[in-house]
């Protein structure tokens, strides 16, 4: 049975020899880019293209046409891709039109040699987009997957291929469209013959059309929750979310009856299968295998020099599956509704209807909502139970940095030697799949402070909570934060302040404080609060100066250099101007120079300041004590549910950890 995708849905891939078809209603130059784990082209022989056709595993093209037959081979394809993007562009001579808005929305399908397809595609709601990224076919699991993208650039060839990193964007898409325009090809030749196991005789690649060999350094993907990238200057097309990234898409399933637009407009539900002629059917070829089944989940099959950076780019790649897989549900949800709406608009207004039959209309209509919202239910379901079986083998096998504190990995803990490359600070979900807990992963060091926000409104439950109480959470969440930082790092390499003006979190504070952990005891009053302020201060001026001359070795011998966590608690009671202009410092300066601020803190009660505070908070990541459904992912805008890693009621890991980490300080101080 065929999937029809909707956007950023994805679907197994069953076999490696597989033809992706594309049939529009106006000629189109269709090619294919090849990247790496994070999606990078690292030069113009990862594109395939009409004027290079061939690269390994891959054939495109070689003029621009309404209907398309690309060749995949993915058991051929170089172990250094990891992604195959397919792309779709309106050559740019000629009179044809200049926007995908303006013709019928191209239709792909990804088939077997024997005609049969697997998944299809309609990329609908392109608007002023004259290029697209159709489909993507990536790695997952030991297998492959097709995800439908539609991804568009008004810009053309040239934006799309700078937003996926290639240095030379600008002068391939000139040659591609030359070579269109010259007719390097003016007739797409036969398929060649296939041999008895449905294999495919190609020609050799040209020079520049070589293989890529291999990845070209370490580059782990980024945390969604880091600071974002500066902006490379390409401008996503309408309907492409902040850095390029995608929104969910208002569309429905592909195949769905659907009106036409009027003549003349932009053609949004048109399916051009049904109107054109479909691609001639390949030879006959042996019968395919019977499709196996999906992969079984294994703990670290993703791309990485180590485990840990195996199992944190796997954890990141649930996150965006999950992501997807909910906008797509969402997506087909809310199109069944504005169709089921429209249906019925259509008839209500229809002077020919009689009494009775509009009851029969919000029947059918009903009927119609209800098939769509099933059928989108049941993908969801799919790919929930799938991450789910992965969430399941995968969890247990997190090292402590990415563990929860209920993970048995504790109970083996030992003071590391060595940085790990992330850390969890604690899970996160969506109300679509409750039953999964993505960890929530962000690089280390630290690049951005921490804010442990304890306002009566960070609860997403509707529990009215008080204020005492929300500080106490606050804290204690803070405490949890900084004794997994204290547990991830060598000993003596990283160092915890405390201040607590007016003493309120004594108890809180207890398992740092007694447990020997802290540098010193939780300064108190305001010459307390001066005196760790000043000097943490003092030590961002100093490193500032050393590394801006170019002389790090010439720092005060008594300076310590270790990362440094100042844990600030009922913020804003006891602090002065000064104090406060001292905190927007140590946020806006310190993680550069290694020190790191977390404020426990009710933003209402600093209202007084009135603006002064707004780049403190916009400078911090906010997390919460209680369930809160408040952080948005890059991917689709998501408003994910955080839930703080806190520790279980009566367990004592969290004393065990910290006793073990300073007995390690002792040590280290010998």
């Amino acid at each position: 049975m065929t999937a029809e995708l909707t956007r950023g849905q994805n679907h197994p891939l069953p076999r490696a020899r597989l033809e992706i078809r594309v049939s529009a209603g106006t000629p189109v130059v269709a090619g294919a880019t090849l990247g790496d784990e994070n999606g990078t082209i690292h030069g113009v022989e990862w594109v395939a293209h009409p004027g290079a056709p061939v690269l390994p595993g891959l054939e495109v093209s070689r003029q621009a046409a309404a209907d398309h037959r690309l060749a995949v081979d993915l058991d051929a394809v170089p172990d250094a891709v990891h992604r195959v993007s397919v792309l779709l562009a309106l050559p740019v001579a000629g009179q044809g039109p200049a926007r995908f808005g303006a013709v019928a929305a191209p239709f792909t399908a990804v088939t077997g040699l024997d005609g049969e397809e697997v998944a299809s595609y309609t990329l609908t709601g392109l608007e002023s987009e004259s290029a697209v990224v159709a489909l993507e076919l990536y790695r997952r699991q030991g297998g492959w997957k097709v995800r439908a993208v539609g991804q568009g650039y008004a810009g053309g060839l040239a934006e799309l291929l700078a937003d996926q990193r290639l240095p030379e964007a600008h002068q391939l898409a000139g040659g591609i469209h030359e070579a269109v325009a010259r007719g390097l090809a003016r007739s797409v030749p036969a398929p060649p013959a296939r041999t008895a196991d449905g294999d495919r005789s190609r020609p050799a690649a040209p020079a520049h059309g070589t293989a890529p060999q291999g990845a070209t350094g370490r580059v782990p993907s980024a945390s969604p929750y880091d600071p974002p990238a500066a902006a490379s200057g390409a401008q996503p097309a309408d309907g492409q979310g902040e850095h390029g990234t995608q929104r969910p898409y208002p569309g429905g399933p592909a195949g769905a009856d659907r009106p036409s637009a009027p003549a003349g407009g932009a053609i949004d539900y048109s399916h051009p299968r049904r109107q054109s002629a479909a691609p001639p059917p390949p030879p006959p070829a042996a019968p395919p295998a019977e499709p196996g089944r999906p992969a079984r989940p294994v703990a670290g099959d993703a791309t990485g020099w180590s485990m840990e950076e195996r199992l944190y780019n796997q954890v990141w790649g649930m996150f965006e599956d999950l992501a997807r897989t909910t906008a797509a549900y969402r997506s087909a949800v809310d199109f069944a509704d504005s169709r089921r709406e429209k249906e019925l608009d259509q008839v209500l207004s229809d002077p020919r209807s009689r009494i009775g039959q509009d009851d029969a209309a919000r029947e059918a209509a009903r009927e119609r909502y209800e098939q769509l919202v099933s059928r989108a239910g049941e993908v969801l379901d799919r790919d929930v139970a799938q991450l789910l079986a992965e969430a399941e083998v995968v969890e247990p096998a997190l090292p402590a940095a990415y563990a929860r504190w209920d993970n048995p990995v504790w109970h083996a803990y030992r003071v590391p030697m060595e940085i790990p490359m992330a850390l969890r600070l604690g899970d996160l979900h969506l109300p679509e799949a409750d039953r999964i807990r993505v960890p929530m992963l962000v690089r280390l060091p630290l690049e951005r402070g921490l804010w442990i926000d304890s306002g009566r409104s960070a609860s997403s439950d509707g529990a009215v909570t008080d204020s005492h109480e929300m500080r106490r959470l606050g804290l204690e969440t803070a405490v949890a934060h900084a004794a997994r930082l204290l547990a991830v790092y060598p000993a003596g390499e990283f160092t915890v302040h405390v201040i607590d003006p007016a003493g309120a979190g004594t108890q809180a504070l207890a398992p740092l404080a007694q447990g020997g952990v802290l540098a010193a005891p939780p300064a108190r009053g305001a010459a307390g609060t001066a005196d760790v302020l000043g000097r943490l201060t003092e030590r961002v001026d100093l490193v500032q100066m050393a590394l801006r001359g170019g002389a790090p070795d010439a720092l005060p011998p008594g300076l310590d250099t270790s990362q440094q966590l100042l844990i600030v608690n009922d913020f804003p009671h006891g602090f002065d101007d000064r104090a406060v202009n001292q905190l927007r410092y140590l946020a806006d300066e310190g993680p550069a120079v290694g020190v790191h601020l977390m404020m426990v803190a009710d933003r209402e009660e600093s209202a007084g300041y009135g603006p002064l505070l707004d780049p403190l908070w916009r400078s911090l990541l906010r997390l919460t004590p209680v369930p809160d459904d408040h952080l948005a992912d890059p991917w689709v805008g998501h408003a994910w549910t955080y839930e703080p890693p806190l520790v279980p009621p009566g367990s004592q890991v969290l004393q065990q950890v910290l006793a073990q980490v300073a007995a390690a300080r002792i040590s280290w101080h010998r």
